[in-house]
């Protein structure tokens, strides 16, 4: 009985003893840690999508509550988020502009060609690897979706073909902007309405072999709208400046002879449906 006593104390003494070591090394090495950093970080999406370019919103956090990164930084959040960090920092918040990612092409299946009938993985990277893709543009989108299934908000859909972004759903998260081999899609602003959907800059003969909506670099758009409309290397882009005019927009769209801007094919057949109603 006594060799079970001594046991018992010898054990206590001993737990004791660990307790008070354990409390006393938690205080040595205690790391205090910064209440905005605690505040910023319960205000983040969570998303940990690493598009801030910070390694997910931990990093993000305190690279704002140091100062070392703007309270916009964050796009999933976008400016409510902005707002709720610059009233616990103390800051002003500043205008954000919402953005979004577009895929800048409509080489759908009825428009554009193929040099062959891929059948490998469901993968544009992949696809993209034997001969540039089998698409016969160059630079037109392939199709296998592989930025539909890196998207984490489900955010992209496949329309005959062609990735089409559900703005909405949209963070600008960048990761389908990333696994593109064809660097074909970009963030534009929200509310911008009229595109350019074509990233090629090969030469008009070549692109119209190609693909019957792709930009040929005609300039029609420019001669319309001079100052939103800028041709470089053979391939028209809009100005996204402030103050556009949205009419003037449109009728560079509906100019086009390919209509490889946004939303000028999409006009056309509403009225083409309108005029056999």
């Amino acid at each position: 009985m006594s060799s079970i006593v001594v046991a018992v104390l010898v054990l206590s003494i001993l737990g004791i003893l660990f307790a008070l070591i354990l409390g006393l090394a938690s205080k040595v090495f205690f790391v205090k840690v910064d209440e905005k950093i605690l505040k910023v970080r319960e205000q983040m999406p969570g998303a940990n999508c690493g598009a801030c370019g910070f390694p997910g919103c931990d990093g993000l956090a305190k690279a704002i509550a140091e100062g070392k990164a703007e309270v916009t930084a964050c796009p999933v959040g976008g400016a409510d988020l902005a707002a709720r960090l610059a009233k616990i920092l103390g800051l002003e918040a500043g205008e954000v502009e919402k953005m979004v990612a577009c895929v800048m092409c409509q080489g759908d299946k009825d428009f554009a060609k193929e040099k062959y009938i891929y059948t490998g993985i469901r993968d544009c990277r992949v696809n993209n690897s034997m001969q540039g893709g089998s698409k016969t543009c160059a630079y037109g989108c392939l199709g296998c979706g592989t930025c539909r299934d890196v998207c984490p908000f489900d955010a992209i859909d496949m329309v005959n073909g062609i990735p089409v972004v559900n703005k909405d759903k949209c963070t600008a998260c960048r990761k389908c902007i990333e696994i593109c081999p064809k660097d074909l899609i970009d963030l534009v602003p929200y509310a911008q309405t009229v595109m350019v959907k074509c990233k090629s800059f090969a030469a008009g003969n070549i692109v119209k072999n190609a693909c019957q909506v792709g930009c040929i670099g005609c300039k029609m758009c420019q001669r319309v709208y001079p100052e939103a409309f800028v041709i470089e290397n053979n391939l028209a882009k809009v100005n996204y400046a402030q103050g556009l005019d949205e009419d003037l927009l449109l009728q560079a769209a509906d100019k086009c002879p390919t209509n490889a801007i946004f939303p000028g094919l999409a006009r056309k057949m509403a009225e083409k449906v309108n005029n056999v109603a």
